[in-house]
């Protein structure tokens, strides 16, 4: 069987009982630094598994020598170095091998910084989007911040300390006043939350920024924060978007559509239907799918 186990993001007491008895029982412990997962084995008290590393430059070469040990019955236990696993972590791949092959998969849960930052963040949690890092480059925040607006989403992201101003600026440019909450070092012994409209958020931030960061951020102008048109369009093009769905509409119809609509790039505009039907009523997906050959 395979564990995905959610480690401690900061805090080494919020790791369950229940995490600690499958990290005990287990033969392998698939990890992404062998060091860092021995320091919390150590903490515990734990010498029995076998430490793999896992990470993005292995995984596939991984898989295949973790399989024929899941194949004979082998129990293996999935970590990231914090919170869970597979959210901006690898291990997707061996996940997606023990389903294909009917070797069982669950779920050990616990911490995750994103959830935990979003559930400080006083912002909206009905619905929102998980990005994992932002992207790099000049341009690429926009496609960003308009899906999440276009499906009124509250945004989850990571960032590093060192692109972390430079990002709250473009924000600034792109969604003037719209509500932030960065949240740093959570569970730590210098955990921080800041909050207020993006420019607040700036304002307050030192030259040198440290620790591991969470964004969450309502891409939605605030009022009397920049223009008002924005959200206006956005409106329209979500309201275009679902109706088009329950249409039966293919994904790259209703995307060429929203391009010329909302001025955005064809690949923007086909990221921000695919968001919207995964977030579509059942019936209109049921629709979607009995006449779109992209589905």
């Amino acid at each position: 069987m395979l564990y995905i186990c959610a480690t401690p993001i900061g805090n080494l007491r919020d790791a369950s009982p229940r995490l600690v008895e499958i990290l005990e029982k287990v033969q392998i412990v698939a990890c992404e630094d062998t060091r860092r997962t021995m320091k919390l084995l150590s903490h515990f008290g734990i010498k029995g598994p076998t430490l793999i590393s896992l990470h993005e430059h292995n995984e596939v070469h991984r898989v295949g020598e973790l399989m024929p040990r899941l194949r004979e019955g082998a129990d293996v236990a999935l970590v990231s170095d914090a919170g869970t696993p597979i959210l901006s972590d690898p291990g997707l791949r061996l996940v997606q091998a023990c389903h294909e092959e009917g070797i069982p998969v669950t779920a050990v849960p616990g911490p995750s910084a994103a959830l935990a930052a979003l559930a400080v963040s006083g912002l909206p949690a009905n619905r929102f989007l998980f990005v994992g890092f932002l992207p790099r480059g000049r341009g690429r925040l926009k496609p960003v911040l308009d899906n999440a607006a276009a499906v009124r989403a509250t945004l989850v992201a990571f960032e590093s300390p060192r692109r972390v101003r430079a990002t709250l600026a473009e924000m600034a440019a792109l969604r003037p006043g719209c509500r932030l909450a960065l949240c740093r070092e959570l569970t730590k012994l210098h955990e921080e939350v800041i909050s207020g409209s993006v420019e607040e958020v700036l304002a307050t931030l030192p030259d040198m920024v440290r620790g591991e960061i969470t964004l969450v951020l309502r891409p939605e102008n605030h009022p009397g924060g920049g223009p008002r048109e924005q959200p206006d369009v956005q409106a329209a093009v979500a309201s275009i978007v679902q109706q088009q769905l329950q249409n039966g509409m293919s994904t790259r119809s209703i995307a060429d559509s929203v391009a010329e609509m909302a001025g955005l790039s064809r690949s923007a505009a086909y990221e921000l239907v695919l968001t919207m039907k995964a977030l579509a009523p059942p019936d209109a997906e049921r629709n979607r799918r009995s006449a779109d050959p992209d589905g």
